[in-house]
């Protein structure tokens, strides 16, 4: 398929997860926004019934807070007593580990890429062809534990020519489907900066978006489009976190804003300079008035998925 990144994950046109879209052999606008309908219509007919929260997906523009929400939202719910999975799979942001006070990163996911494999996994990515994966499936080496937390790394781009970070979105969307959470356990993912990872339906295996949103136009636009894909997905609980709020009447024109947009908000975190400082140093993050917000919209997201 060229360059083409099919949304179901199939490797050629009649492949088996193909669903006759037409998407990758689209020649004209017309012809991708049929093919583009008919598959956000399958994908819509054919989600599951999203009940209990297990796979939360948190995206956003670049530099809105997205890393410092997911540590947030993963202590939060490890305060609730949910044993978290952090997965890391934002391919340039370094420094995510060292938030929850890891002291170095556990081995990279991406070592099980095999350039001349046929489906691009070697031998150390046998247990990623499984139907279903549990966390106890998952290789030790990839992991760290701690406080009830283990923390999972994709990759990171760290060379000149080293490519592209499709085979990296490739392992979280096959990682992301096949999870299988028990109860009270959840997996909090944070996503890529962007839309990019929408376009190649990494998120198809989650049951919940979170949109962090910070005070501008460009980011709101963003959650607008966010809402749009994921929905389009069959994802049908994505709410917006309003992050670095000033101010009570920013919020509210914030709220009122994404409410013309269609986005739902979920909560807020005032700015928090403390917040700051832990990112600039690169040391964990501490409670706060920032933690308390988290606090209360991990509470309200749990309540609606009751």
């Amino acid at each position: 398929m060229g360059l083409f990144h099919c949304p179901m994950g199939a490797a050629y046109y009649d492949d088996d997860p193909c669903i006759d879209c037409g998407l990758c052999t689209a020649t004209s606008r017309e012809e991708r926004i049929e093919a583009s309908n008919k598959l956000r219509a399958y994908l819509r007919s054919h989600a599951p019934r999203q009940s209990a929260i297990k796979k939360i997906a948190v995206a956003g523009k670049g530099g809105v807070g997205k890393s410092t929400m997911v540590t947030l939202l993963a202590n939060a719910l490890r305060a609730e007593g949910y044993q978290v999975l952090v997965l890391d799979t934002d391919e340039s942001n370094p420094g995510l580990y060292r938030m929850f006070g890891l002291a170095q990163e556990p081995e990279k996911m991406m070592v099980m890429l095999d350039r001349f494999a046929p489906d691009g996994l070697g031998e150390d990515g046998e247990w990623l062809k499984r139907d279903e994966i549990g966390l106890d499936d998952i290789p030790q080496k990839y992991i760290l534990s701690r406080d009830g937390l283990k923390f999972l790394m994709v990759g990171k781009i760290e060379d000149p020519f080293q490519g592209c970070a499709c085979l990296l979105a490739n392992i979280t969307r096959e990682l992301m489907q096949k999870l299988v959470m028990k109860d009270k356990e959840v997996v909090v993912v944070d996503m890529e900066a962007g839309i990019e990872s929408f376009g190649r339906g990494v998120e198809r295996g989650v049951d919940t978006v979170l949109v962090v949103v910070e005070p501008s136009f460009e980011s709101m636009a963003l959650a607008e489009k966010v809402t749009y894909m994921a929905e389009g997905m069959g994802i049908s609980r994505v709410k917006a976190i309003l992050n670095k709020v000033t101010s009570e009447e920013i919020r509210e024109k914030m709220t009122e804003e994404l409410g013309k947009k269609g986005v739902k908000v979920i909560g807020k975190v005032y700015f928090d300079s403390e917040l700051n400082a832990a990112g600039f140093e690169g040391r964990p993050l501490t409670n706060s008035r920032a933690t308390e917000d988290v606090k209360a919209i991990i509470k309200a997201l749990l309540s609606e998925a009751v």
